[in-house]
């Protein structure tokens, strides 16, 4: 499968699952609110994915693709299983006592975590709980971010990506099911995460069966490719839990301003994951095995095309969305969010947050699209130094902001944007300096098309906002049909300057889009 293809298929579905998302998202500011039920149930949920990205998703994925894209290249389809079955044993062993540990410990997990809410004793007890519930979904979730490597690996991108799909369906369906059944809406939406984890773990595992993809269990042994995979997944481990301490602490600054922080900075990183999802984490998705299998054919001139390709791709959709979400923050919020329990005030405040996170959205999406020039070589410990980099300032920012400035917690959002940007800096600079990415002519060439197609969009919004500021600052319906012009308006002139530069030739598109000769469907072990 093309690379293009393979960014659309994830890109497609996870564009669908943010979509749900926003109905999630929509349903839970009406419920839950921003205040102290939201804190304690946002904090909570945040436990299990911190975990998540640093076992499953992070330092495990990293490692596990590119040695299992090396079984499938150099010994078959069933030597790569065999290789799959043993990490999936290694991993139980130890996702199993972790978890059996941090549920009692969870008082004591908490108070690290938001210390802020020790002051109220009541949002600190319905924070605990919320966490004993919410935290088995890591279980679930680990498994199924093995299984979707191991789909990914062979060109099964599709269910993979369909998977959150079933964490916004549950949400959805428990809070407004269980809600009036319980003490509040903040234990429903805690049942709904682990009801979705074990739906997410069953979808992939059926969806593996399908395939003809055995995980059945089997004894956990030390072999020479699980030490390998340990000795890939330690540096991504260690960078990743240093990346998750600096998302875990914008909780401990957040906890420390008023009532509706964490939520509103929750609200407004789920807005900006939108783009982030749907073309960063496509990309790097389906990036890091096409990447792995061209490296280890020893195809290093397709491999450093893919990776231009993958960097114009981010560029083409991040630019524009970054600068859209910066201009239209506040009537994006209002008319998403603003409505039950969710009033002006927070609106403003989440807006603020949203503008900030927006500053970052292109490095964000770039980290992606370069972090697999690294992890397809099996080098894991360069990432490992530039994070720790880029989390150090993170924190130095965050200080700053926080207590030189009165930035608060729209300070907090334009940390993580900044650190974004040296992340992405220093990934290049180390891809470029050993000369694993060397920018082909068409990158540079379209990369300055799309900056300029963008501040024409820029424009045109702009004059959207001043015709219809008055429908765009109400809440209501005509807030919405002005956002969606507004938005309409931008997207056909970036679409009609982006064919008058040249920037996508339909051609081009095409050809992008075909599905191109790769590991075949019947035996994904057979060399290319």
């Amino acid at each position: 499968m093309s690379l293009a293809r393979a960014i659309a298929t994830v890109g497609g579905f996870t564009l669908l699952s943010r979509l749900v998302g926003f109905v999630r998202d929509i349903v839970l500011s009406a419920v839950l609110g921003s205040g102290a039920v939201a804190d304690a149930f946002f904090v909570a949920f945040k436990l299990p994915n911190f975990f998540r990205r640093l076992f499953a998703e992070g330092a495990f994925s990293a490692a596990f693709v590119p040695l299992f894209a090396r079984e499938l290249q150099g010994k078959g389809r069933e030597e790569a299983l065999t290789f799959a079955r043993q990490a999936q044993a290694a991993l139980l062993l130890v996702l199993i006592p972790f978890t059996l540990l941090l549920i009692p410990s969870m008082p004591w997990v908490m108070s690290l975590l938001a210390p802020g809410m020790r002051d109220d004793p009541v949002s600190f007890a319905l924070a605990v709980e919320f966490g004993r519930i919410t935290f088995p979904y890591l279980l679930f979730i680990s498994l199924a971010s093995l299984y979707g490597g191991v789909l990914n690996s062979i060109d099964r991108f599709a269910h993979v990506a369909a998977t959150p799909i079933l964490l916004n369906l549950a949400l959805i369906g428990a809070v407004l099911g269980l809600t009036p059944l319980l003490p509040n809406s903040g234990y429903a939406a805690s049942i709904g995460v682990a009801i979705a984890g074990l739906l997410q773990w069953l979808w992939l595992l059926i969806a593996c069966h399908r395939d003809g993809v055995s995980m059945k269990l089997v004894r956990p042994r030390w072999t020479e490719r699980v030490a390998r995979l340990v000795k890939l997944a330690t540096p991504v481990a260690i960078g990743g839990g240093v990346q998750q301490i600096s998302v875990m602490l914008d909780v401990v600054w957040a906890s420390l301003l008023p009532v509706g922080t964490i939520s509103a900075l929750y609200y407004a990183d789920r807005i900006a994951q939108l783009p982030l999802g749907v073309v960063g984490i496509a990309v790097g998705t389906a990036l890091l095995p096409l990447l792995a299998r061209e490296l280890r054919a020893g195809n290093a001139q397709a491999a450093m095309a893919n990776q231009n390709r993958a960097i114009e791709f981010g560029l083409l959709f991040s630019l524009p969305a970054a600068v859209a979400l910066w201009l239209l923050a506040d009537p994006i919020i209002r008319t998403l969010f603003e409505r039950g329990r969710f009033g002006s005030e927070d609106t403003w405040r989440t807006a603020g947050a949203l503008a900030a996170f927006a500053v970052g959205l292109p490095a964000f999406v770039l980290v992606k699209a370069l972090t697999p020039g690294f992890f397809a070589r099996e080098d894991t410990r360069t990432p490992l130094y530039v994070a720790i980099a880029a989390i150090t300032t993170n924190i130095a920012l965050n200080l700053f902001f926080l207590f030189a400035t009165t930035l608060a917690h729209v300070g907090i959002a334009l940390a993580s944007s900044l650190s974004g940007w040296l992340n992405a800096a220093l990934l290049a600079a180390v891809l470029l300096k050993r000369h694993h990415w060397v920018p082909d002519t068409r990158l540079v060439s379209r990369a300055v098309r799309v900056v300029g197609a963008t501040l024409g969009m820029a424009a045109a919004l702009s004059g959207m906002m001043i015709w219809l500021a008055a429908p765009l600052a109400r809440p209501d319906i005509s807030g919405g049909v002005a956002l969606a012009a507004t938005c309409a308006a931008g997207v056909a002139a970036y679409a009609l300057l982006g064919i008058v530069l040249g920037i996508v030739r339909m051609s081009e598109l095409r050809y992008a889009l075909r599905r191109q000769p790769g590991l075949k469907s019947a035996d994904p072990g057979e060399p290319q």
